[in-house]
């Protein structure tokens, strides 16, 4: 719930701002400062060994970006919702379940110019993923995984409808290594997610 509350937090300025922004309808695309996209992307973990694996799955996203210059961005990304995560023994089936909700502040490169019709991106930046509901059976008490943290690369491309509205699709890498703690103790041993997310949204620009 933090994690969502500092996104909706963060995206209030963006929204208010809004009204004001759209009614310079003769201001072109590259004059437009500020961005925002709603949409829903699919997260998938990699094969953390061990004989498990964690299942991914789809969540609504938000994010928010503003443009210092007409190709370089800041965004604020994240998870409106948590991804939810089946967890399975690759032999004896599922364990359990797991949430989490991921939120990022990257850096982007936009390519060409801001009006062209096909826009590619590429961003880096840190991100922190809150783990909640931890529900998994076999491993000699509650389970419970730290925040993951580190690095989250991103490669993407938008599609202008026009001046104001665009399509875009992106993928996500977050290189994740939680902690694995048993009842409320860390174990030292680290669960390697390093998920990817494949996501699709509609965004404006003000």
């Amino acid at each position: 719930m933090r994690s969502i509350r500092i996104l909706t937090l963060a995206l209030v300025p963006v929204l208010a701002a809004a009204p004001a922004f759209a009614q310079d309808a003769s201001s072109t695309a590259a004059d437009k400062r500020f961005a925002v996209v709603g949409g829903i992307a699919h997260i998938e973990p990699s094969d953390p060994g061990n004989n498990l694996k964690v299942d991914g799955g789809p969540a609504p996203t938000l994010s928010a970006s503003w443009y210092a210059t007409e190709n370089f961005a800041v965004e604020l990304w994240g998870a409106a919702d948590k991804f939810d995560h089946r967890v399975r023994d690759k032999d004896l089936g599922k364990l359990g379940t797991v949430e989490q909700q991921p939120i990022a502040l990257s850096g982007q490169w936009h390519f060409g110019q801001a009006g062209q019709t096909f826009r590619p991106f590429v961003g880096l930046g840190y991100y922190e993923s809150n783990f909640s509901d931890e529900e998994v059976a076999g491993l000699g008490g509650v389970v419970g995984l730290e925040t993951a943290k580190g690095a989250i690369g991103t490669v993407g491309v938008d599609m202008n409808i026009n001046e104001t509205w665009f399509a875009r699709t992106d993928v996500r890498y977050m290189h994740s290594r939680p902690e694995v703690r048993i009842d409320g103790a860390g174990t030292g041993q680290e669960l390697k997610l390093d998920p990817w997310t494949v996501g699709v949204g509609i965004g404006a620009r003000f």
